[in-house]
């Protein structure tokens, strides 16, 4: 036998239909999600033909490079920490989404009760069941919201890698520039040995001044110097590897490469309104102005009443197997109308209208960062360039000089003096065209970084495989 009993009457049925009509206007007022407030150009003022790969530093040509950036997704500990952000996220959102299924709940008893004559047994069991009629959207629009915010969050981890690559390959560069500068200060140390060899015989048969002797060997000891500040400089850059690869200074292994790789060609930079939907960063951003958005219309649609329907069926027996031979079935509506508030939902709607203005502007200032950082490198690249040719036409000049000041000095044209000052110019000359060369790298690497797209890491794969699984189970 089941007895049903309801507290839904004819006036709540109306108030119910009218509401819904109310509600309905109501989710039509929530404004759109304005454009950002930028006018974008139509091109970059410089472009080239090969497009840019996801995995953008394989353009150099430079497997170690590959290996390192490799490892270091795999194993940075800042990227998987935003990882496990972007898994919050997600689980937030998948919690949020849950409110928009009813939800059912099981309850089991058993009482005894014993006095001096008597003594009884009660079984109780019942399903409870509760469901808010998202009439207007509210939780709809919380639901859209999280879920937004788990974008953006795994557009910030996609951010994240893209920004670690970048390090990793400026650092890589740095190192490698560094060991090429150790191999030159080498050979510099042996060549500044040798001439002092020379200086000081001539010195020996008369044909020099002692002040030759001392300015060559001060030129051997700052060559010496140099070499140390340089193991230092690579220590350092090993460390700051390691640390990028998730690993302690000093226990891993760093490949030994001295030599910089050509710059690749010029890539193609697009047109802005393909970077807007390229970046991870500005995606992110643009997801964050969307939660906003359904975050106001959320608050609005708080203004207006909430319907809710609570189902409910239970039995009673003195012995558990009467138990569910009758059942005592119950089904509520409730109607909540907000009356007096003083003002609070109001407020919150107004919060919200700031909120959602405060992420549009942060959203075209992000966009202005992003055309920005790609002209910079584009202007310093073309800068740098023309600063190498230079120096490799000066160092031409800086050689030819020497050679022949070396021999005047040699019959003795020339002094010594204008000897030393040509072989510091050459010197010199060489130890910038390598700084300029991993100059011209590392602003190319900007650029990619500015120009790139989200990099597919293996954790977000096997986390994407793995919510699906869940979801399917579900």
């Amino acid at each position: 036998m089941i007895i049903v009993t309801t507290r839904v009457h004819f006036w709540l049925l109306q108030i119910v239909a009218l509401t819904l009509l109310t509600g309905c206007a109501a989710r039509q007022e929530a404004p759109e999600v304005p454009q950002a407030p930028v006018e974008l150009p139509e091109a970059f003022t410089q472009t080239g033909m090969p497009a840019v790969s996801d995995r953008w530093w394989r353009a150099f040509d430079d497997p170690q490079l590959d290996q390192l950036v490799t490892r270091a997704l795999e194993g940075n500990l800042n990227l998987q920490a935003s990882f496990q952000r972007l898994r919050q996220a997600r689980a937030i959102a998948q919690r949020q989404g849950a409110s928009m299924f009813p939800s059912l709940d099981a309850t089991a008893g058993a009482q005894r009760q014993e006095s001096d004559t008597v003594s009884s047994d009660t079984f109780s069991a019942g399903l409870n069941a509760s469901y808010e009629l998202d009439l207007w959207g509210r939780v709809q629009s919380l639901t859209e919201a999280e879920e937004l915010r788990a974008s953006a969050t795994l557009s910030d981890y996609q951010a994240a890698a893209v920004s670690l690559s970048g390090e990793v390959a400026s650092a890589w560069f740095q190192l490698v520039e560094q060991r090429a500068q150790y191999a030159l200060a080498q050979s510099q140390l042996e060549t500044n040995q040798n001439v002092l060899k020379v200086i000081e015989s001539r010195f020996a048969m008369g044909q020099g001044g002692s002040a030759d002797v001392l300015r060559q060997r001060q030129l051997v000891s700052v060559s010496r110097e140099r070499l140390t500040s340089i193991e230092t400089e690579i220590l350092v850059l090993e460390h700051q590897l390691a640390v990028l690869l998730g690993k302690s200074p000093g226990r891993t292994d760093v490949p030994t490469s001295d030599s910089l790789p050509q710059l690749p060609a010029l890539p193609d930079t697009g047109v802005p309104s393909t970077l807007i939907q390229r970046r991870p960063d500005l995606q992110q951003a643009w997801r964050i102005v969307r939660a906003a958005d359904q975050d106001l219309a959320a608050a609005i649609s708080n203004r207006f009443p909430r319907v809710s329907i609570e189902a409910s069926a239970s039995s009673q027996a003195d012995s558990a197997g009467d138990l569910f031979d009758d059942w005592l079935a119950t089904l509520a509506g409730n109607l909540i109308v907000p009356l007096v508030d003083g003002g609070e939902r109001r407020a919150e709607v107004r919060r919200s209208e700031a909120l959602l203005d405060e992420q549009v502007q942060a959203y075209g200032q992000a966009v202005l960062t992003a055309i920005r950082e790609v002209e910079d490198s584009l202007v310093r690249e073309q800068q740098q360039r023309r600063r190498l040719d230079s120096l490799e036409n000066r160092i031409r000049l800086a050689d030819t000089t020497y050679r022949q000041l070396r021999n005047q000095y040699l019959n003795g044209a020339v002094s010594y003096l204008e000897v030393l000052t040509a072989l510091q110019d050459k010197q010199d000359l060489q130890r910038t065209i390598l700084t300029t060369r991993q100059q011209l790298l590392t602003t190319r690497v900007g650029l990619y970084r500015a120009l790139a797209g989200p990099i597919a890491t293996k954790e977000s794969q096997d986390n994407r495989h793995t919510e699906t699984a869940e979801n399917t189970d579900s």
